[in-house]
C-alpha cells in the first residue's frame, strides 16, 4: 500500500485542470445534434464579446477609436480566433449597405484607406454615418454611442470554428490573455472594458476553483480538529484523517493514469469523497477507542471493529458506489466525469477505510491518559445519547412516527415547486456581483446582443431566400416570435431584407417592407455575407436569432413552448423548424436532460438500497426503517432548494445523490447495531440505546463536523460551490436527524404493529 501510495502520489502531481464546452452539455440531445450539423455554417457557442466603454463622451473620438483598433488587433492574434467571424468597426466583416446611381453598394464601415494614426474629424463623421446606415447601432455600437463591441468566435487551431471539442484546449489560455492583453491595458481613466463569453466564463470558474481550494484546506483543518476533539488521540485522529486523505491521493493518481483531467465543475468531488471517508473513519476510530476504553488492546479492538463494521460499512459504500455509477446515465460530460471520479474514490474507500484503517489501528498501543480523556468525554456524550434514545420508547415512538409521516407529506408537496435550471438572470455558477456577471449586465443593457440567444433553424428547399413564399413565412415568424415575453429581439434574413428595401427607397422607413418578388429579394439579399449566419451558400437554411432577456428556466421554458406551439400551428410544406444553436438552446437541452434524469436516478439509488437492505436483513421492516427517513431527508433537500433559490442543475443533482449515500451510511450503521443488540435479547428501546453508544454518537458528531466543514463553502467566490456547500451541510444534518429520530421510532412502532417471529443475524 505504501508503494501504491507513493506511485499514485507522483502521478497525482501531474493531474491537470481541463475545461471543455462539450463536457457541460448533453451531446446526444436533439438540440445539440442540430448544432453539430450546422456548426460550420453558423456562429457557435464559443462567441466572445468585448465591450470598450468611453468614460467621457461618446466613442466618436480619435483616442477611443485608436484603442478599439489596438484591441481588435490583439484579439485577431489570440489563439483559436476565427477571423472570418470577428466583428469590429475596424474589421472588414462589418459593412454598410448603401445605394447610389450605380445601385446597391457594400462598403466597409472603416475603409482600408483610413488608418488609426491619421484619423480626422471628417473620417470619424463618415465612420459614424456608415455605422448608422448599416444599422449597426445597438449591434456593435451602443444606443447611446458611448460603448463599442468587438465580437469574435474561438475555433480549434487549424480547424473549423464549430469544432468546439478541441477548441476548448485554448479556452483557459484565451481567458487569461483577455485579462492581460485587453482588460488590463485599456481599463483606466479614459475607458473601461467588459468581457463575456464561454471561454471567459470557464476561465473565471477555473480561477475561482483555484481560490476555492483554500476552503478545502479549511474544511480539512476543521475535520481534523473535530476528530481529535472526539477521540482525544493524535494517533486515532491521524488514522481517520490520514486514511481518507490517502484514498484521495490514490484517486487523483488513478485519474491521471487513465488519462483524465479535472474539470472546474468537478473539482469539489475529491473533497466530497474525502468527507465520505472521514464519516466512515469516525465510526472506525470511535469503536476502536470504545473497545480500548473497555480494556482491549489495539489488536483486539481493531479485530472487533473490523467484524462489527465490515458489513454495514461495505453496504454503505456499495450503495454510494451504485449511486455514483447511476450518475453516468446522465448524458452530460461533466456529470459523467463526476460519476467516474467519485466511483473510483468510493471504491478505493473500501480498501482505505474498511481494511487499511483497522489494520494500522492494530498496532495502536493503549495509553491510559488518553483512555481517561476519552472516557471523560464519553460520559457527557452518553447522557445526550440516553436522552435521544427516548424516541424508541413505546409511548414516544408512535408520536415520532406520525410526525415523520406528516413532515414527509408536507415536504413532498413542497418539493414539487423545485425548479430545473437557473433561477437568476446572471451566470449562476458565479456570484451575482462577480466581474463576469457585472460585465454581462452592462453588455446586455447597452447592446441588442448578448450571449443569451436561441437560434431556430428553418430547413428549407434550395434558394428559399429568394422565394417570396418562404421569406414571407420567415418574416411572419420573426415578427410573431418577437412578441414573446422575455424576448429582446429576433434577427433573421427577413429583417435584413426589410432594411435593404428601405435603403433602396433612400432610407424611407415607410418602405421598410419585405420585398415581394424574386427579383427584389435577389437584390436585397445578394450582399448578405453567409458568415453572419442568416443563410448559407445554398439558401437551404433560414435561421432566426432570438435574443432573450436572460437564461432563467422560466424564460427558456416559455420560449421553447411558444416556438413549439407556433411551428405546430403554422406548418409550411418544405419547412422544418429545429432548435439547436445558441447558448439558450444549450441551456434548454441541459435542463431537459437533468429533469428527465432526476427521477430515474433517485429510483435506481433507492432500489439499490432496498435490495441491499433486503439481502442483509431479510426483513421488510428494515426496508421501511432505513428508507423512509432517507426519503424524508431527500424531500427536505428539495424544499431547502426551493426556499433558498437553488435550481436543479448538473452541479446540484449529484449533491442529492451523494447526500442520499451519506444518509444510508447513517441508517446502516445504526440499524445493524440495533439488530445486534436485539439478537442479544435487548428490547427495542434498550437496543437503540446500545446502538447510539456504539455508532450513534459518531453519526451525530460526524454529520455536525462535516456540515461545519462544507458550510465554509458558502464564502467561496464560486456561487455553485456556495450552493453545493449550503445544500450538503443541510443534507448532512437532515439525514442525521432523520436517521437518529425517525429510524428507531419506526422500528419500535413496526415491532408493536407487526412483531417479527424471530430476528435473523445482521
Amino acid at each position: 500500500m505504501a508503494i501504491f501510495t507513493i506511485a499514485t502520489g507522483y502521478f497525482a502531481t501531474g493531474l491537470k485542470l481541463e475545461a471543455g464546452f462539450l463536457k457541460q452539455v448533453p451531446t446526444e440531445h436533439p438540440y445539440l445534434q442540430t448544432y453539430f450539423e450546422y456548426q460550420q455554417e453558423m456562429p457557435g457557442a464559443n462567441l466572445v464579446l468585448v465591450a470598450l466603454k468611453a468614460k467621457e463622451g461618446t466613442i466618436w473620438n480619435k483616442e477611443i477609436l485608436q484603442r478599439l483598433h489596438k484591441i481588435t488587433e490583439e484579439i485577431s492574434y489570440l489563439p483559436g480566433v476565427d477571423r472570418s467571424r470577428l466583428y469590429s468597426l475596424w474589421y472588414p466583416t462589418t459593412r454598410a449597405l448603401t445605394i447610389d446611381e450605380f445601385g446597391f453598394q457594400m462598403e466597409d464601415l472603416i475603409p482600408g484607406t483610413i488608418t488609426p494614426e491619421r484619423l480626422t474629424d471628417e473620417d470619424i463623421a463618415g465612420i459614424r454615418a456608415r455605422t448608422i446606415a448599416g444599422d449597426w447601432i445597438g449591434a456593435i455600437v451602443s444606443e447611446d454611442e458611448t460603448s463599442v463591441l468587438v465580437a469574435f468566435e474561438i475555433k480549434a487551431p487549424g480547424g473549423a470554428s464549430g469544432d468546439i471539442e478541441s477548441a476548448q484546449s485554448t479556452a483557459l489560455d484565451v481567458a487569461s490573455l483577455l485579462e492581460t492583453k485587453i482588460r488590463a491595458p485599456f481599463s483606466d481613466d479614459v475607458s473601461d472594458v467588459a468581457i463575456i463569453g464561454f471561454p471567459k466564463f470557464i476561465g473565471d470558474i477555473a480561477e475561482g476553483a483555484i481560490i476555492a481550494t483554500s476552503f478545502f484546506l479549511l474544511a480539512f483543518v476543521i475535520t481534523g480538529v473535530a476528530v481529535f476533539a472526539y477521540v482525544r488521540s493524535f494517533i486515532l485522529t491521524a488514522l481517520a484523517i490520514g486514511c481518507s486523505l490517502v484514498s484521495v491521493v490514490w484517486q487523483l493518481g488513478v485519474l491521471n493514469l487513465i488519462g483524465m483531467g479535472l474539470d472546474p465543475l468537478a473539482i469539489l468531488v475529491p473533497f466530497l469523497v474525502y468527507a465520505i471517508g472521514v464519516s466512515h473513519g469516525m465510526q472506525q476510530v470511535n469503536l476502536i477507542a470504545t473497545q480500548i476504553a473497555k480494556g482491549s488492546d489495539g489488536l483486539n479492538a481493531a479485530r472487533q471493529t473490523f467484524r462489527r463494521l465490515l458489513v454495514p460499512g461495505s453496504m454503505a459504500l456499495i450503495t454510494d458506489l451504485v449511486g455514483f455509477i447511476t450518475l453516468y446515465l446522465i448524458p452530460v460530460g461533466v456529470v459523467r466525469d463526476i460519476a467516474i471520479i467519485a466511483t473510483i474514490g468510493v471504491g478505493l474507500k473500501i480498501i482505505s477505510n474498511l481494511i487499511m484503517l483497522p489494520l494500522l489501528a492494530s498496532y495502536f498501543r493503549r495509553d491510559e491518559k488518553q483512555v481517561r480523556l476519552f472516557i471523560k468525554a464519553r460520559v457527557f456524550r452518553e447522557r445526550i445519547m440516553t436522552w435521544i434514545a427516548g424516541v424508541a420508547k413505546p409511548g414516544t415512538a408512535p408520536l415520532i412516527a406520525g410526525g415523520l409521516v406528516v413532515v414527509l407529506v408536507g415536504s413532498a408537496i413542497g418539493a414539487q415547486y423545485r425548479h430545473v435550471g437557473d433561477l437568476t438572470p446572471a451566470a449562476s455558477e458565479l456570484r451575482p456581483d462577480s466581474k463576469y456577471n457585472q460585465d454581462t449586465a452592462f453588455i446586455t443593457s447597452n447592446f441588442d446582443v448578448g450571449t443569451d440567444v436561441l437560434v431556430l433553424v428553418l430547413e428549407t428547399p434550395q434558394d428559399a431566400c429568394i422565394n417570396p413564399g418562404y421569406m414571407k413565412y420567415l418574416d411572419a415568424m420573426t415578427r410573431d416570435l418577437s412578441s414573446i415575453d422575455g424576448v429582446l429581439k429576433v434577427d433573421s434574413l427577413a429583417s435584413t431584407a426589410r432594411i435593404a428595401s428601405s435603403i433602396s427607397a433612400l432610407g424611407n422607413l415607410k418602405w421598410r417592407n419585405l420585398p415581394g418578388t424574386e427579383r427584389q429579394l435577389i437584390s436585397a439579399t445578394a450582399q448578405v455575407d453567409p458568415a453572419l449566419g442568416l443563410l448559407n451558400d445554398t439558401c437551404t437554411i433560414l435561421p432566426l436569432f432570438i435574443y432573450t432577456v436572460d437564461h432563467k428556466a422560466e424564460t427558456i421554458d416559455r420560449l421553447i413552448d411558444e416556438i413549439t406551439a407556433y411551428a405546430a400551428a403554422h406548418p409550411l410544406d418544405g419547412v422544418n423548424a429545429r432548435i439547436g444553436l445558441g447558448g439558450v438552446s444549450v441551456i434548454a437541452a441541459t435542463n431537459q436532460v437533468v429533469e428527465a434524469s432526476e427521477a430515474p436516478l433517485l429510483i435506481y439509488v433507492f432500489l439499490t438500497i432496498i435490495i441491499l437492505v433486503l439481502i442483509a436483513y431479510v426483513d421488510w421492516r428494515a426496508i421501511i426503517c432505513c428508507c423512509v427517513p432517507l426519503l424524508l431527508a431527500t424531500s427536505l433537500g428539495y424544499v431547502f432548494m426551493v426556499v433558498f433559490g437553488i435550481g436543479l442543475k448538473v452541479t446540484t443533482l449529484p449533491v442529492l445523490v451523494l447526500a442520499t449515500g451519506i444518509g444510508v451510511d447513517y441508517a446502516f450503521y445504526l440499524y445493524s447495531q440495533i439488530r445486534i443488540f436485539q439478537r442479544e435479547g435487548f428490547a427495542i428501546a434498550d437496543a437503540y440505546h446500545g446502538a447510539l453508544l456504539s455508532t450513534g454518537m459518531a453519526v451525530v458528531y460526524a454529520s455536525i463536523m462535516l456540515a461545519g466543514g462544507v458550510g465554509t463553502w458558502v464564502f467561496s467566490p464560486l456561487q455553485f460551490q456556495a450552493d453545493m456547500g449550503a445544500l450538503l451541510a443541510f443534507m448532512f444534518i437532515a439525514n442525521m436527524i432523520c436517521a437518529i429520530v425517525g429510524l428507531p421510532a419506526l422500528a419500535a412502532l413496526l415491532e408493536r404493529i407487526a412483531p417479527p417471529k424471530h430476528l435473523r443475524a445482521a
